[in-house]
């Protein structure tokens, strides 16, 4: 289905609701307790993490072998055999690189997931608040950029303390880390990281209020606005281990689940249309699953592969990471796949 397909009004609001007000609701709730945050005992901070691994966040990748079929219309071998053959190639030479060189996989974790949780938000502005005022490629590959730079720059600026730990801990898993990415944590760095994003931040939501005077729709760019504004200030006062947390289960996660949803014509699409959440949410974790387990068995083949032991829990976090971060590289290629397929270029 397009980006840009006409819907029933029923299914438009059950996305507007579940796709973005949900975690709207989620990052508001966390906001009051920001300032206690950095207090909390490391279970409660580590929590979102380990509950991502069935919560959304480990799941919404687990449905991308059933994605050709439903958006190429080619067989479930096909697709799975194709998917499949992605995931081997892609996946496996992730995992070589981050034993031969764990910087430099690291640095690319954090591009590739800025770019990935980019396209993400991109397609809810466009299929889920029906923008007006990203009509261009340029316009859009600026808004993915804010976007994704949101969780993956603005805690480098606000927590560098916290965000230089996990950083450390991910690339310790494999040798010597100690004066890793140094140069990026200095002040310097930081101080101009947070004013050339900004800027770009400003740009952007700039260049979307000039195509408002033009005539696009005002409501769109004031979801954009708003939710842009809202994550600057949600990144900057939430420690990043339990902020980036809530963010990739409540929502990268959903908002990529309920654009699997709209892709499945006879399950969960149905279900949100009728305002059957639970029927829809049951479809998506009934097509998770299998995959959810095969990711996760791919997480114990580090634990074991991994030169350095991972003891407590950073270094259980760590483990995580690097295993979310060799499967996150073939989802994009799908991910991409499907931005191309449903015309988001």
């Amino acid at each position: 289905m397009s980006v840009g397909a006409t819907r029933p009004p029923t299914l438009g609001a059950a996305l507007r609701r579940w796709g973005l007000r949900a975690s709207w609701v989620a990052v508001l709730l966390l906001l009051p307790l920001a300032p206690v945050a950095a207090g909390l005992p490391p279970t409660v901070r580590y929590a979102p993490f380990l509950a991502s691994v069935v919560l959304f966040g480990f799941p919404h990748g687990a449905v991308d072998h059933l994605v050709p079929g439903r958006l190429g219309d080619v067989s479930l071998v096909r697709s799975l055999a194709v998917v499949g053959a992605v995931y081997a190639v892609l996946g496996g030479l992730y995992t070589a690189w981050w034993f031969l060189a764990p910087v430099s996989a690291f640095v690319f974790f954090i591009l590739l997931t800025w770019a990935h949780w980019g396209q993400g938000d991109l397609y809810a502005l466009l299929a889920f608040a029906e923008v007006e005022h990203l009509p261009s490629r340029g316009e859009r590959a600026l808004s993915a950029v804010v976007r994704g730079g949101l969780p993956m720059l603005v805690p480098l600026v606000s927590h560098p303390g916290e965000y230089r730990r996990v950083a450390t801990a991910l690339v310790g898993l494999f040798g010597p880390a100690e004066s890793v990415l140094t140069l990026v944590f200095t002040e310097t760095a930081r101080l101009a990281v947070g004013v050339g994003f900004g800027t770009v931040t400003v740009l952007a939501l700039g260049l979307g209020l000039w195509r408002v005077r033009g005539g696009a729709a005002r409501h769109g760019w004031a979801v954009d606005a708003g939710e842009v504004t809202l994550l600057w200030v949600y990144f900057l006062a939430v420690p990043p281990v339990l902020g980036i947390g809530l963010y990739f289960c409540l929502w990268h996660a959903t908002r990529h689940l309920a654009r699997l949803a709209l892709i499945d014509d006879d399950g969960a699409r149905p279900a949100l249309a009728a305002g059957d959440l639970r029927t829809a949410l049951w479809r998506l974790a009934r097509d998770a699953t299998p995959m959810t387990v095969g990711g996760l068995a791919v997480v114990g083949a580090l634990f074991v592969l991994v030169p350095r032991a991972a003891t407590g829990f950073e270094g259980l976090l760590a483990l995580y990471l690097v295993g979310i971060a060799v499967l996150t590289l073939p989802h994009v290629a799908v991910v991409t796949w499907m931005d191309l397929r449903q015309e988001v270029w």
